[in-house]
């Protein structure tokens, strides 16, 4: 994928080489089950056998962003975060080596297709930041750990990633290719979207009124709209797609499927486990995405989630 050099005016911050000791909370546990924290997580490690922390997850409930952002409506501000990078700084982080730049160019893109969207909708936007970390790190939500992989956090609208991930990407799960890292910017940055509509409180009343299975099945909804808006940014930006991009991100989206790192990690396939998505519905949400460019087709949470 043909993307610009990234704005110095996007807000950045690098934690690598830092030490934080201990504290924070521990993910702990495994195979995806939940671990509910009072700091609002969205989804860890990108659908890759992370662990699920789903209190206040986000989303929203269709429609596009036209009407979205009603009266009172109001972005979340940034609650305890670390120290976010000024201009000059950014662009030092941006440029410690190529991962980096490529998370920085792609998140830029990202940036710059959203504030318009939002514009064409009339609604107002407020960028995120991406900090970078390495092994360990801090967010608005607490302890970040290589093993989480790139997550989004809502209380500080931080996407955190460590560049480490995309090497596990391509060699552990096959897909490589820039515009398979893109796709992980692209959905995180997803997530970002689903905060600034405003129905975090909703979902959260309905996540803490249900049981296990159906807020599995609420996350799964959540991380296939994140997937269609990853898809929405690739299509609004059709021009500079390069010859087996598009397929890039279907092996991507094919790997991390719930059902497909189940039967690999365990043999078996756990329907009331999935919180991401099977391979086959994340394909097609991205699919959807990519050939509509509009975020008014992501609506997850509306019918079934077979396409």
């Amino acid at each position: 994928m043909r993307l610009d050099d990234f704005d110095d005016n996007i807000e950045v911050g690098d934690q690598r080489g830092q030490s934080f000791g201990g504290g924070g909370f521990s993910l702990g546990g495994g195979g995806g089950g939940l671990i509910f924290s009072l700091l609002p997580l969205v989804m860890s490690r990108f659908g890759c056998g992370g662990v699920a922390v789903l209190l206040a997850v986000l989303f929203f409930f269709g429609g596009g962003l036209q009407g979205l952002m009603g009266p009172g409506s109001v972005a979340p501000g940034r609650i305890g975060a670390p120290p976010a990078a000024g201009t000059g700084a950014a662009a030092t982080a941006c440029r410690v080596d190529a991962a980096s730049k490529e998370a920085c160019d792609a998140f830029s893109s990202a940036n710059r297709t959203w504030r318009a969207l939002f514009a064409q909708a009339g609604a107002q936007y407020d960028p995120p930041m991406l900090q970078f970390y390495g092994g360990e790190g801090r967010s608005g939500c607490g302890e970040a750990q290589a093993a989480m992989g790139p997550f989004y956090c809502p209380a500080d609208q931080g996407i955190y990633l460590d560049t480490s991930f995309f090497n596990e990407l391509s060699t552990r799960f096959g897909a490589g290719g820039d515009f398979a890292r893109n796709y992980v910017i692209a959905h995180e940055f997803g997530h970002h979207i689903q905060n600034l509509l405003g129905t975090s409180a909703r979902v959260q009343r309905e996540m803490q009124r249900v049981g296990r299975v159906q807020g599995n099945q609420l996350s799964v909804r959540l991380e296939l709209q994140a997937d269609c808006y990853a898809g929405v940014w690739g299509a609004q930006n059709r021009a500079r797609l390069d010859p087996g991009d598009i397929e890039e991100g279907m092996r991507a989206a094919q790997a991390i499927g719930d059902d497909t790192l189940q039967k690999e990690a365990q043999g078996r396939v756990v329907p009331d486990s999935f919180t991401h998505g099977t391979s086959a519905e994340r394909m097609a949400w991205l699919k959807r995405g990519l050939e509509t460019g509009d975020p008014a087709r992501c609506d997850t949470f509306s019918g079934s989630i077979d396409q």
